[in-house]
Formats: C-alpha cells, structure tokens, sequence
C-alpha cells in the first residue's frame, strides 16, 4: 500500500512522525505564551515605574501632549520628506564613490600605489573623524572659501559631509567582499582570456556586492538616522521642523513625534535586512564578513 501511495505521488507520515510534529506545536506554542506572558509581565513593571515617578505628570505633559503632536505632525512630515531625499541621493553617491574606493584599495602592483595610497589615507581620515564634525567643518568651512561655483545650501553640503564619512565605511565593507572571493575565480577568468579589469567586472564584483548586501543594508538603516543630523547646519529637515514647533509651543513633544517618524522609517529597513540575511544565509556562513561593516 505503501508503494502505490509513493508511486501516485502521494505521502502519509507514519504514526511516530505525527507523534513528533504534534509535540513541536505543542513546545511552540508553549514558547509563544511564555513570550507573550513575560513580554506583558516585563513591560507593566517599566510602565508602572515610569509612571509612579515624582515627575511623571510634568515629563509627560511636556513630552506627550496629544494637541501638540497633531499640531506639529504636518511641519514634521514636510521636514521628513527632505530626510528622506538626502538618504536616497546620498545612498547612490555612496554606493559608487565607495566601491570605486574599494576597488583602489584592491589593486596590485607598484604602479597602483598611488591609488592605494589616496584610497587607503581617505578611508582611514573619514573612518576616524565624527560625522558631526565633518558637518561642522564641510557646511561651514567650504562657505567660508567663497568658491564662485560652490553651494552654499546647508543640504547639500550636509549631504556631501554624510557622502565624505558613509563612503570610507561602506569601502571598507566593499574591500571585504571583494577579498572574499578566491583568487582561483580570478585566475580562471584570466585563463579564460579576460583581462584582469574584465575579470574583476564581470567576475569578482557581482560575488562581492551580492555576499556584503546584508552590511551594506545596514549602513543604510544608519544612514536614514543620521541623515536627520543636517539639522545642525540649518536644513529645515524633520529635527529642525520639530525644533521650531518646540520654540512655538514651549513643549518638547515634537520631538517625539519626529522619533516617531524615523522608527517609522528605519523599522522596515531594518525588518527588510534581517529576512534578507536569513533567506540568503548570510549569518553564520558569511559572519566574516561584517568585520568590514562593523568598524563604527
């Protein structure tokens, strides 16, 4: 009977599978209640400490006020919109700045020892400076030069301080795909009559953007944060938004509400990053690797 069940296509556990499977649901849902139980337990005990402090009203009347966060939602949403302009020019700058920064950094031979050189110096200069200070220096500084055709607009000289940082990181994750993949790929592709530059076209560059998508999506998530950070040069973006409407109103709760925004933006990013690296196995098989993205 067995047989013809196989032969038709067709399957039925046997009895101690189904033994099996019925003790995993049974372990997984037990699992689910003690989460769910522990998660409720836990955050009642945050919220009634919160709540019994001697300052509750006061913090939550000037950071939780419901009028205040509906008058200030429309500027802060106008505010987000040119955060989130800057993180998709600034994310394309720095994905080709900075894979051309890896590919410098990978060249071999003497004659390539400038490149190096240049690519190795900017890495580590970017890498080592805060990118508040690189806002500081760039949106004030390069005005301060009066080059007849350079900007002066806060935004783009805060997105070019978020290129010049995000850039040396993002090379350096670039650099660690790029060494990942074996040599023998390289020189199969030179015996194959590719030159070394078609080699690394057409050979190591698709392996090495494809193994390092899970770092460079997480520099992303970063940089939809930071890029909140050309406030400080005056960019009417979501932060001075909510800066302005805190001035009007003398309450702090806009600033919740441009928190709010940016969990808003960066959870599904973040969400997006984690089912990508399970589905393409990245962790574990590729745990290498994020030694180049986690130099911050």
């Amino acid at each position: 009977m067995s047989d013809m069940r196989e032969r038709a296509g067709g399957y039925e556990p046997s009895a101690r599978q189904r033994e099996r499977d019925a003790i995993r649901r049974r372990a997984a849902r037990r699992s689910t209640v003690t989460a769910f139980a522990s998660t409720v337990v836990v955050t009642a005990v945050v919220v009634l400490a919160v709540v019994n402090t001697p300052g509750w009203p006061r913090v939550r009347k000037s950071f939780l006020d419901w009028d205040v966060a509906v008058a200030s939602l429309p500027k802060v949403l106008e505010g987000l919109w040119l955060n989130v302009r800057v993180l998709v020019v600034a994310a394309v700058v720095i994905f080709f700045f900075a894979l051309v920064l890896a590919i410098c950094r990978t060249l071999r031979g003497p004659v390539f020892f400038p490149l190096r050189a240049a690519a190795t110096a900017y890495v580590d200069l970017f890498r080592g400076l805060p990118l508040l200070l690189v806002l500081l220096v760039v949106g004030f500084g390069i005005p301060g030069l009066r080059i007849p055709w350079m900007t002066t607009s806060p935004v783009w000289l805060g997105g070019l301080a978020i290129v010049l940082t995000y850039s040396a990181y993002v090379a350096e994750v670039f650099r660690a795909g790029i060494e990942s993949v074996h040599p023998s790929q390289v020189a199969a592709a030179r015996s194959l009559g590719l030159s070394r530059a078609q080699a690394t076209r057409h050979v190591v560059l698709p392996q090495a953007v494809r193994r390092v998508v899970p770092p460079l999506l997480n520099d992303l998530v970063a940089l939809s944060k930071d890029s909140g950070l050309i406030s400080i040069l005056g960019a009417y973006d979501a932060i001075r938004a909510a800066q302005v409407v805190t001035s009007q109103h003398a309450n702090f709760t806009p600033y919740i509400v441009a928190g709010f925004l940016f969990i808003l933006l960066t959870i599904p990013l973040t969400r997006f990053t984690d089912a990508f690296a399970r589905r393409s196995g990245w962790l574990g098989a590729q745990s290498g690797l994020a030694g180049g993205g986690a130099l911050r």
